[in-house]
């Protein structure tokens, strides 16, 4: 179990260097990985247990799954120069509805990675001059650098798993 505060309560401070974009990119490249050896030789009853009435585990994959799109819009903000961050839903409709406990663990899976390879590829070919472009975050109200998002997306990553 995390002592990781919930994700809204969470507060960033982005002051690294914008030099660390292959670094994250190379982060986020990595977490289909690591999110297939978390399910590796899990039960299937397991992965899709509740507590509490909280998301199972294979739910949470398929949050992640879920984001992926927004992620990829907020690449495609910083390349527009748009004034706001394309805003995510808050409530999480998506994946409530998607019903993921009632899909093949492996479908989550391989379109996690899909996804995650779209996204990671459009930030690696973003040009130099975008990657400390500043947008405002719609929720934070904070200005954010593509470095920062990227940082943000990973970040979201280990609070949903560990």
């Amino acid at each position: 179990m995390t002592s990781a505060p919930a994700w809204f309560e969470r507060k960033f401070e982005f002051s690294f260097p914008v030099e660390l974009h292959p670094n994250l990119c190379a982060r986020l490249r990595g977490t289909p990985a690591r999110l297939e050896e978390i399910f590796r030789n899990v039960d299937s009853n397991i992965c899709v247990s509740k507590l509490a009435e909280k998301w199972s585990a294979q739910e949470h994959a398929g949050h992640l799954l879920d984001l992926e799109p927004l992620w990829v819009a907020r690449i495609s903000d910083y390349v527009t120069d748009a004034s706001k961050l394309t805003a995510a839903d808050l409530t999480n409709r998506k994946t409530h509805e998607a019903q993921h406990n009632q899909r093949p663990l492996v479908d989550i899976l391989v379109g996690f990675r899909s996804a995650r390879l779209e996204l990671v590829s459009g930030a690696e070919n973003v040009a130099l001059a975008v990657h400390g472009r500043t947008i405002l975050h719609p929720r934070m109200q904070t200005p954010m650098r593509l470095v920062d998002h990227l940082y943000f997306v990973a970040e979201h990553e280990v609070i949903v798993f560990f």
